[in-house]
């Protein structure tokens, strides 16, 4: 299970194809447990987002093994029934969350610094989050843990959740036929990567020179 776990993060494409030869139609359970995990659970957060998205897209357009049409609203019910699993642990866990220092790998800091960025972007920052990693793991546990309105979290949490699996899918879906693609698949993953991480880089820069 380990390999199949780092076999996963490292090349989810050929993860999936692989699955899928063995496994057939339950390639959409296991779809559907790990955008929801990556959503829903705050200490999942290196599950596979971006390029695992790009990748059935690709998949869907060049062999037909997985549904298009199905895949992309499961996945957004995948990644919203994650979201409200997260917000209601964040809300139920609150007290307890800014009580302690650290849990796991998560500081007291990291929370509050959050909170201050819900505060200064509002309601935006719930669909911004949903295309960087780990932050949109992060992000649903401390609008719970904020006390965001669950009405206004409800709404923009589904809209980020259709742009997001919608938009990096469809991407994958028309490249798949590209050559270029398919012969250099771990640059494109590494580059989609690179191009979610950005504005966390970016934050980090102007922090920095704003310390100074």
């Amino acid at each position: 299970m380990i390999q199949q776990a780092l076999d996963l993060l490292k090349d989810p494409l050929h993860f999936l194809t692989e699955f899928i030869a063995a496994h057939g139609s339950l390639t959409y359970a296991l779809l559907f447990a790990i955008v929801f995990m990556e959503t829903g659970l705050v200490v999942t957060p290196l599950l596979p987002g971006d390029s695992l998205l790009f990748s059935v897209g690709l998949i869907a357009a060049a062999s037909g093994q997985l549904s298009i049409t199905i895949v992309i609203p499961m996945l957004i019910l995948a990644a919203l029934s994650g979201d409200q699993v997260n917000y209601f642990m964040g809300k139920y866990f609150s007290a307890y969350v800014r009580s302690k220092d650290k849990i796991l790998f998560l500081k007291r800091s990291h929370f509050e610094e959050t909170e201050k960025f819900y505060e200064k972007y509002g309601v935006k920052t719930v669909i911004i989050a949903r295309f960087v990693p780990i932050v949109r793991t992060v992000a649903p546990f401390v609008a719970g843990a904020g006390r965001m309105s669950y009405s206004v979290y409800l709404l923009f949490g589904f809209l980020g959740a259709c742009l997001w699996v919608t938009s990096i899918t469809l991407a994958g879906y028309f490249l798949g036929d590209n050559e270029w693609v398919k012969s250099n698949f771990e640059k494109v993953v590494l580059g989609i990567v690179g191009v979610s991480v950005l504005p966390i880089i970016i934050g980090i820069i102007k922090q920095k020179f704003t310390a100074k």
